[in-house]
This record gives C-alpha cells, sequence and structure tokens, in this order.
C-alpha cells in the first residue's frame, strides 16, 4: 500500500505543483483563458499601462498656437490662457504659489483608464508648465454664430474649447452656481469644469482691465497677450486662481481654478482674476509670443536722442 500521508507545507498546501489533484484541468483551462485575453487585450491597446501611455503621449502633445496678425483675438484662434505672476502684497501673509500657471485640463485618474479620449465632464486646473501642449490649448469658439475669423470684442460672448490633444473631441470650459453637490474641492467656491455640450453654461465674456474705462472699451477688439479679465456669462463671475489652493491630481501637484470674483478696497478686481491670452510667436513655431524677448529700452532711448540731435 501506498501511504499518501505527505506532510504540510507552510504555505498550506499538500502536494507540490506537479502533482494533479482537484480540478487541475480546469485549472489548466482558466491560465490558458487569462493569456489568451491577456494577449487579445494587449494587441486591441486596452492594457492599462497601455492607456496610461497614449492618455500621457495625447496631454503632453506639443501644441502650435495661432499667430495674431493685428495682434487681436479671433474666433479659431488656438491660444493658452495663463494666469500671470501674482505681486504679494505685505499685508497677506497666506503661501501662495509664485511664477505664472497655465488653464490646463486635469481628467479624473479613474476615468482615464475607462475612456480613450476625455470623460465628460472632466476637470481644470492650472499649472506651472507654460510651453503650448495638448492639456493645455484651448480654442475660441463662437456662441453666437459669429464667422471663424472675426475678431473677439469686449463684451461679446464666446466659449473655450480644448481637446487635449486627442482631436477627435471637444469638451468646453464652463461652470455653473454653487451648491452643496457641485463647488470646488478646497476653496468651497464656484467651482469650473469642462463639458460636451456648448451651452450657456459655457458662454464667457472678456472684461478690460480697467474698470473706469471699460465702457469706453465696450464693443472693441481684444487684444492678445495683454491682461484682461474672463467673466463667465451665466453667473456674473470672473475666472480666478485663488494660488493658496493646491489639489493632488492623476499629474502630481496642481492649483485649483474657480469662478469668483476678488475685489480689493477699491471695488477693482485682484490679479487672482487676471488672464493673459497667449498666441503663437511668428518667428518660432515651438514658443508663444509671451517668451518672445522684449527690446531693449536703453538702445531705444539713445537711438532716438541722437536722431534729436542730428536734425
Amino acid at each position: 500500500m501506498f501511504n499518501f500521508n505527505l506532510r504540510t507545507s507552510s504555505s498550506g498546501r499538500n502536494y507540490s505543483p506537479g502533482v494533479l489533484i482537484a480540478n487541475w484541468n480546469e485549472d489548466v483551462y482558466l491560465e490558458e483563458d487569462l493569456l489568451k485575453d491577456f494577449i487579445f487585450r494587449r494587441e486591441r491597446g486596452e492594457l492599462l499601462i497601455q492607456r496610461s501611455k497614449k492618455l500621457k503621449e495625447n496631454l503632453y502633445k506639443k501644441e502650435q498656437l495661432s499667430i495674431s496678425k493685428d495682434g487681436f483675438l479671433h474666433f479659431g484662434d488656438r491660444v493658452m490662457l495663463l494666469s500671470p505672476d501674482k505681486k504679494l502684497s505685505p499685508v497677506e501673509n497666506l503661501p501662495c504659489e509664485r511664477g505664472n500657471l497655465s488653464l490646463a485640463v486635469t481628467p479624473d485618474e479613474m476615468a482615464v483608464h475607462a475612456l480613450d479620449a476625455l470623460p465628460s465632464p472632466c476637470g481644470v486646473s492650472t499649472i506651472k508648465v507654460t510651453d503650448p501642449m495638448g492639456r493645455n490649448t484651448f480654442q475660441i469658439l463662437s456662441t453666437e454664430g459669429a464667422s471663424m475669423g472675426e475678431p473677439v470684442r469686449f463684451g461679446q460672448n464666446f466659449g473655450l474649447g480644448a481637446t487635449g490633444g486627442f482631436h477627435d473631441r471637444m469638451l468646453f470650459l464652463a461652470s455653473d452656481h454653487k451648491t452643496f453637490q457641485n463647488m470646488a474641492k478646497k476653496s468651497l467656491l464656484q467651482a469650473t469644469f469642462l463639458t460636451d455640450e456648448l451651452s450657456y453654461l459655457a458662454s464667457w465674456q472678456a472684461t478690460y482691465l480697467d474698470p473706469q474705462l471699460r465702457l469706453e472699451y465696450e464693443g472693441f477688439p481684444v487684444p492678445a497677450n495683454t491682461k484682461i479679465l474672463i467673466t463667465h456669462c451665466h453667473t456674473n463671475q470672473a475666472l480666478a486662481v485663488p494660488r493658496n489652493f493646491w489639489i493632488r491630481t492623476y499629474f502630481g501637484k496642481e492649483y485649483e481654478v474657480v469662478c469668483h470674483t476678488y475685489l480689493d478696497s477699491h471695488k477693482a478686481e485682484e490679479d487672482k482674476n487676471y488672464w493673459i491670452v497667449v498666441t503663437g510667436n511668428p518667428s518660432d513655431k515651438s514658443t508663444t509670443i509671451f517668451d518672445r524677448p522684449q527690446p531693449s529700452t536703453g538702445v531705444t532711448r539713445e537711438s532716438s536722442s541722437e536722431v534729436q540731435t542730428e536734425t
């Protein structure tokens, strides 16, 4: 007689892997099915690591911004929204981020791995990267039937669309009144998001920076690469970056974007609401007009004084 009373190993198994016991044939077929499913998903690019790589390739793909020939913004332009560096006042003691920040698409981590395009709704944030790429490139769209190429004017409604580098689906920057279910996570202010419907919630207006000259500039073309205010039409709140609220995203530490008008003691908007709509550099496809070096003022003054002396 054979003695089948073998010792039990520390892992709890009574037999070695080579011994065929119980439903061993079924286990072999299950392992083969798992391998076939893995190969099938790998060939179709549905693996988690493949989706993550494709997402990053699209979001971080370099984009070319539109070049403004007349110095104004036009419908159809591909631009980058930049929040300029904040000037700290001696009264303000709250820690905040310095430097220029660009508005960027921030999809949720769970939704990213389930889709091959940007999910709707999708979040937005501001990042330190100021080079045009899929994440921070937006297109100015018309919501009132204006044709492409026409200049955007102060007080005129427009939309801001983003593709995230996928180019097969466009989402639109939108906002809505604050509720208990819909508000910014950190600042608890009016939230901003991306949606697939170009409705009145996705309508914005450019407002002149100086409050005393806004009526005079109403209807004038909006200059590019200049500080302006971007106001939400439905709630009449300005797009803002508080800079002292950061959020943890799939891409790391980034900064919250809200719709809230910050007013100082003179009832004027603070620099948290300032935005620069950046266009492309005509002399270089990879940079923006914001990065273009400015001419030296000293040389200009000396040359002008020499001309006056000769005359």
